[in-house]
């Protein structure tokens, strides 16, 4: 196996370099959760304890696919890089390389968001 560099260039959402250093299984996905507010409309700060969970995000990483009971795999609807809905408390959350994310089945997204 070859040796990696310890410098890697970031894109601009980050999820080509994460789509390297993580590999869901099955049809698991990997979502970077939108950053949460910290200001109101009328300019008050959120305390942290008062933030509502993020629903949405970007897919950093995704699986190969469901394994069908005839042994085939059912391809991924989702793609890195998609802007996704989820359930508020839907999916694992864990910590990589100081980046709070989620990781949950690709049935858990409830809806790819267009694009702005």
């Amino acid at each position: 196996m070859a040796a990696k560099s310890s410098k890697t260039s970031k894109s601009a959402s980050g999820g080509e370099e994460m789509a390297n250093k993580i590999k869901p299984i099955g049809d698991r996905v990997v979502v970077k959760p939108a950053p949460k507010e910290e200001l109101t409309k009328s300019g008050l700060i959120i305390p942290d304890t008062a933030k509502e969970k993020p629903q949405e995000g970007i897919i950093v990483a995704v699986g190969s696919g469901k394994l069908q009971d005839n042994g085939e795999r059912s391809p991924m609807e989702l793609k890195v890089g998609d802007r996704v809905l989820f359930s508020k408390y839907g999916g694992t959350e864990f910590k990589h390389d100081g980046e709070d994310l989620l990781v949950m089945r690709e049935s858990d997204i409830l809806a790819v968001l267009a694009g702005e």
